[in-house]
């Protein structure tokens, strides 16, 4: 049975040919994962996925048994990888490790149709979801550099890097406002990394955007909207702002 059914002998779920899925949302690449359960069961997949990949590339059959699990998985930073190939040395890679507890979840899908999909943030922990597609992501850093790339063109990449260079400079910018204050969606993220990248790297200790954060934490758009709405004196303000500054400034 692919839905969760009931050990016998412990009332644990199980769940059987089940696929594996994981999607990054870390500022790594994910080289390799393996989910292990407490009774000896494992599943594994990854494959290289760089950050923000992982829709539709699934790993299949599997079976895991409870409700409590460790994930193992292993990461590398793609821009010292260059670095260390082009001097003949050995990709180093980071072995990370979590422990995810999922109350018992009902699959309704049948043998092989279901997916356990792997959310890895860029905190280092990980949450599982049973879907029965191949989609799901939570956070998409493609289409936050998109729009960033095409919104401010040059300023966006004063210094010329490649596209992959530039496109893992956003990454890294968006996930910490995942990590710092939660953003996940593409409005919010957008605004997140214009203003840290071309206002001011630490814009979001201004009084006024402390402020927003404040009143649309929890609010997916919020932040994004109540920031493109600040006035140009504003973000003139914000760009020559420095947090040893005292007073307190307009919003």
């Amino acid at each position: 049975m692919s839905l969760s059914a009931c050990d016998m002998s412990s009332s644990e779920p199980v769940y059987s040919s089940v696929g594996v899925e994981a999607f990054n949302y870390t500022s790594y690449n994910l080289d390799h994962f393996v989910v292990r359960d407490q009774y000896g069961n494992k599943a594994s997949g990854g494959g290289d996925l760089m950050p923000g990949s992982g829709a539709g590339s699934v790993s299949c059959c599997y079976a895991l048994k409870g409700t409590d699990f460790t994930v193992d998985w292993d990461v590398y930073d793609a821009d010292a990888a260059q670095k260390q190939i082009d001097a003949q040395q050995d990709i180093s890679v980071i072995r990370k490790t979590a422990r995810v507890h999922m109350p018992p979840a009902e699959v309704k899908g049948k043998p092989g149709q279901n997916v356990l999909a792997l959310h890895f943030y860029p905190d280092d922990h990980v949450e599982f979801e049973f879907r029965d597609d191949l989609q799901g992501a939570r956070i998409s850093y493609a289409k936050v550099d998109e729009w960033f790339q095409r919104t401010y063109g040059k300023a966006a990449n004063p210094d010329n890097l490649d596209d992959a260079k530039s496109f893992r400079r956003t990454v890294r910018v968006a996930a910490d406002g995942w990590k710092k204050y939660g953003l996940t969606s593409e409005k919010d993220l957008e605004q997140y990394v214009y203003y840290a990248l071309i206002v001011n790297p630490r814009f979001d200790e201004y009084p006024a955007v402390q402020k927003i954060l404040v009143e649309t934490k929890g609010k997916p758009d919020a932040f994004g909207d109540a920031m493109r709405k600040l006035s140009p004196a504003t973000v003139d303000e914000i760009k020559r702002f420095r947090p040893e500054q005292k007073e307190v400034v307009r919003g």
